[in-house]
């Protein structure tokens, strides 16, 4: 069974209790407090997995949460801290947050390994709040909650090429004939339900990545089908291959095949029709002499002045296949190098912060806005707004938290100075 998406629940584990209790010893009268600390709750983490393809697992069991960790104890003993959940999956896994649909995590390249929610902390004991008038302190701090969330798994392949087109246009057949991948061939009038992926191996150790996204029907945008489930996975791909049946062996009109496909790819992500397209006229060994050349021509006519090349073959025969795969070669050297990868747009920890308390005031003598408190400094300890995509969410930061409306309520300006710790900068709208 191959499975793509998943919904789960996960929650890290609670920070164990801080422990009050005294010292009892023989000839010592009044002993002083020797609570011990909590210890800390487990994290939830991700982890790339090689040997896994599919997100089948996480279709069987749906709640994952980590060790909570021990109370403390008396004799200053410290709880022991809660075992880590590590949850492994195939690489190109797109962790997001269910009700926003927004990016926590992309599990693919360079990231194999992410702490995606927190263990708590563990409470103090009462060890540490004797002072010279306080002796006996009867009181522990608590653990930190756990953190928890709902999660949607999505597996999005990852491939330079994605081989895109009707069903049963020969796209099996094709990657069967080009790299290594086994899939199964057939007359089929309905869609492969899994995504292939095969190597295409060339001269001097050159290639590619090439992924069959199963055929697309028209409606699929719309999730008619199970078009919403293979649409996701061109999203990586740098480059379509359009594979159409010029042959019309089951009476299609191959231009009007391409136009829908085209259709579908941009309702469903307008990006998608900014990918190159290449155009494979496949089954070409049923036509023959004037009408498979005017059949072509005319494939060429209403595609080539949009700048996207047609190129004739046969799957079955392999004609025209090889001058394909190298065009195909050369045009993904021509292209950005760097992986696509999908930056991340949801911080669990901001919003396990939300509850922390803030502070806007104004400072006279400074004549400075001063915010601070536990939620900014938290904030800014795991925020780098030194770059552009950490500085846009200090931004956003600002506003969601009703901070910037706070700061124009008592009366700044543009051009005032706005003091965060150690931070200092110009106030603009």
């Amino acid at each position: 069974m191959f499975a793509d998406s998943a919904k789960i629940y996960i929650r890290s584990g609670k920070g164990g209790d801080g422990h009050v209790s005294f010292r009892r010893e023989l000839f010592v009268a009044a002993g002083g407090p020797n609570g011990g600390d909590g210890g800390k709750g487990g994290n939830i983490i991700f982890e790339v997995d090689e040997g896994l393809n599919t997100l089948v697992d996480y279709r069987m069991k749906r709640k994952y949460i980590a060790e909570d960790g021990a109370s403390g104890s008396k004799n200053n003993c410290t709880g022991r801290d809660g075992a880590d959940l590590v949850l492994k999956v195939p690489e190109g896994t797109i962790i997001k947050e269910t009700e926003s649909g927004k990016v926590i995590a992309d599990m693919s390249h360079e990231n194999r390994r992410a702490v995606i929610l927190r263990g708590g902390r563990g409470g103090k004991g009462n060890q540490h709040y004797a002072t010279a008038t306080m002796q006996v302190p009867k009181y522990a701090q608590p653990g930190q909650k756990a953190m928890e969330l709902n999660v949607t798994l999505e597996l999005k392949v990852i491939a330079d090429v994605g081989l895109v087109g009707f069903p049963n246009v020969g796209k099996s057949t094709f990657l069967s004939r080009v790299t290594n991948a086994k899939p199964k061939i057939a007359n089929y009038h309905f869609t492969t339900l899994n995504p292939n992926l095969g190597v295409v191996d060339l001269d001097h150790g050159e290639g590619f990545v090439i992924a069959d996204i199963p055929g697309l029907i028209e409606g699929a945008s719309e999730g008619v089908g199970l078009g919403h489930e293979f649409l996701k996975h061109i999203e990586r791909c740098k480059l379509l291959l359009h594979l159409v049946d010029a042959g019309s062996v089951e009476g299609r009109d191959p231009i009007e095949d391409i136009e829908a496909i085209n259709k579908e790819l941009a309702s469903y992500n307008e990006d998608l029709t900014k990918k190159p397209q290449i155009i494979a006229a496949n089954k070409i060994d049923v036509l023959y002499g004037e009408e498979g050349e005017e059949v072509i021509q005319k494939i060429r006519d209403a595609f080539e002045p949009k700048g996207i090349r047609v190129f004739p073959i046969s799957a079955v025969s392999g004609k025209g296949v090889k001058e394909l795969l190298y065009y195909v070669n050369d045009q993904l050297k021509t292209l950005d190098e760097a992986p696509i990868v999908f930056e991340q747009e949801y911080f669990p920890q901001d919003y396990a912060d939300s509850n922390l308390p803030y502070t806007v005031t104004y400072d006279e003598v400074e004549q400075e806005y001063v915010v601070e408190g536990p939620r900014i400094e938290r904030m800014l300890g795991y925020t780098n707004i030194d770059n552009e995509k950490g500085f846009e969410f200090f931004q956003n930061f600002l506003k969601n938290n009703g901070i910037l409306d706070e700061l124009e309520a008592l009366g700044i300006q543009e051009g005032d100075t706005v003091r965060m710790y150690g931070l200092q900068f110009d106030y603009y709208k």
